[in-house]
């Protein structure tokens, strides 16, 4: 006997087929290196939030307010100061024509390649008591000690702005410049010939149109003296930074530290949705595809002398006054050209700096390129998120990587003690392994960001033709992409490297004992007053950084 089959109605509904999402090895490297950027920063968090002995009431009632009001008048008069100095120098540089303004404009670039640490050490030499200013006023006027004059106090708040508003209003002058450079001569010329004059044309017409770089240049200028250390420390100011040496290393509280460090993500994070909220609902567009660039106006006389003067200011402070110091310590230094401990700071700083520099890279370069091969939302909402580490302080991120370093580190120990009898001792936070991964972690929006920049270049018909050809992924990104974007991935490596070789806050914390790099040996060599022998170790330093601003000036040509 057959079976009639049951009406289409009753039948049951068929179960769909259960699909497992396909492993892609460049998703899930991408992620891999979304969660490692990720880690430190969810390890301060959650320490601040559950640390071990909370101290949290203790620094509200003594030192966190002093330590949150002097780094927030430090932050916002140094983010006034340089954007002020920056905006000013890229207008005139720009909108007119002076003596020496060929050669001024490349050389306002040139502080960048001074840390703010060694412009403070050379400051305060210059200007100190022994130093050769007070020196020839008490030689011109007669004085012999200083109770005979009043000078103002080298190391103070004051100074410390000073410094660092030198040091670091190169970035918004960056920023000002490409924008006043991209804006349409006629917008200036319907100006002038409605009336307005030169203060009118800049505060109605040209600093309207350049607001969003200022202010990213601003914003830049202040995250980077929130994370300073060097400076600060050398001119006794109590910032936030300075709380995380003290309570971590002088307290031995690692949770006080982290709390503090996390009023500082707080503090760079409203920065950031500050910036991004003065911005909402302005648009701004050219006109038209082609632009009729500005004519610079010629200043003559006095007025055009004033504009020299006016931009020889910043580059004095911040490029000459510190080499010209510096330099002069170190050609005086023999010894210290020939010690053995500059040798093995300079040869951790290459090594290290590289190590960190090609390992950086070479994650953005994978991670970005796994991002474009998944095609996943989720991934795409990473690859922002990573470039946090730019803006954490490196004290916020020495604290994020060592608590939770120094546990894995331990676990590993246990293990190889366990499987071999012998132990291993500290491999991981004892090694230079930690201040690769923080650095790696520091400047990963660097390498991200170029190699994204980079890979957006390229026409999309190049990787499909080379696909079609039958080649793999691999295949595609090492016979298409990268003969391509080498240029771009060569910049990424030395600015990464210049960084790494800058940096002082993380080094500090997390470089293992009888470890030196040549920041933290200028620092230790300039805090025992001995400018001498850390003048060639600062010089170095500042050769690195300037190789880095030169090619910075060539492709902003």
């Amino acid at each position: 006997m057959t079976k009639t089959p049951a009406p289409a109605s009753t039948r049951p509904p068929a179960r769909p087929a259960l699909r497992l999402p396909r492993l892609d090895p460049w998703s899930l490297g991408a992620a891999l290196i979304a969660a490692l950027v990720l880690v430190p920063i969810l390890a301060v968090v959650w320490m601040g939030f559950f640390p071990t002995e909370n101290i949290w009431p203790h620094l509200l009632a003594t030192t966190l307010p002093r330590y949150f009001r002097t780094t927030v008048i430090l932050m916002l008069s140094v983010g006034l100061l340089a954007g002020a100095v920056g905006t000013g120098a890229a207008w005139l540089v720009t909108m007119y024509r002076f003596p020496g303004r060929r050669w001024l404009q490349w050389a306002l670039f040139l502080p960048l390649a001074i840390p703010a640490y060694v412009g403070a050490y050379a400051l305060v030499d210059f200007l100190e008591y022994a130093g050769p200013v007070q020196r020839t006023l008490r030689a011109v006027f007669g004085w012999q000690s200083a109770r005979d004059y009043a000078f103002p106090e080298v190391r103070s708040l004051g100074a410390a702005i000073v410094v660092l508003s030198a040091a670091l209003y190169p970035y918004v002058y960056l920023l000002a410049r490409a924008a006043f450079r991209e804006q349409s001569g006629g917008t200036y010329e319907v100006a002038r010939a409605l009336g307005a004059g030169p203060w009118r044309r800049f505060f109605r017409v040209g600093l309207p149109l350049a607001r969003p770089a200022v202010a990213a240049g601003m914003a830049v200028a202040m995250m980077e003296t929130v994370n300073d250390f060097g400076t600060v420390n050398y001119f006794a100011v109590q910032t936030l930074t300075t709380g995380i040496f003290t309570v971590w290393l002088e307290q031995f509280n690692a949770g006080g530290a982290a709390q503090i460090a996390l009023v500082i993500l707080g503090l760079v994070l409203m920065l950031a949705l500050l910036e991004r909220a003065g911005r909402r609902g302005l648009r701004f567009h050219r006109i038209a595809r082609q632009t009729r660039p500005v004519t610079p106006e010629t200043l003559l006389g006095a007025r055009g002398w004033l504009a020299t003067g006016l931009c020889l200011v910043p580059f004095v402070m911040g490029f000459v006054l510190p080499i010209g110091v510096i330099g002069s310590h170190a050609a005086s230094s023999s010894e210290g050209w020939a010690d053995p401990g500059l040798i093995r700071a300079a040869i951790n700083t290459v090594l290290t700096g590289g190590i960190a520099a090609l390992i950086t890279v070479a994650a953005g370069l994978f991670m970005v390129y796994g991002v474009r091969l998944s095609g996943r939302q989720l991934p795409r909402l990473l690859l922002p998120v990573t470039t946090i580490g730019y803006a954490a302080p490196g004290a916020v991120l020495a604290v994020g990587v060592l608590i939770p370093l120094a546990a894995a580190d331990h676990k590993l120990a246990d293990g190889i003690l366990a499987l071999t009898g012998s132990d291993p001792g500290l491999i991981l936070t004892g090694s230079a392994f930690a201040v690769v991964y923080a650095w790696g972690v520091r400047f990963f929006a660097i390498a991200q960001s170029a190699a994204d920049g980079a890979m957006g270049r390229v026409s999309p018909s190049l990787p499909m033709a080379a696909r079609s050809l039958g080649r793999t992924r691999r295949g595609v990104l090492s016979s298409v992409y990268l003969p391509l974007i080498r240029g771009s991935v060569g910049t990424a490596l030395l600015l990464v490297f210049v960084d790494c070789v800058k940096e002082l806050p993380a080094t500090l914390i997390l470089r293992p004992f009888g470890f030196d790099t040549l920041a933290t040996r200028t620092y230790e060599k300039a805090s025992l007053e001995n400018l001498t022998d850390a003048a060639p170790a600062a010089l170095m330093v500042s050769a690195v950084g300037l190789a880095a601003v030169v090619l910075l000036a060539r492709t902003h040509r």
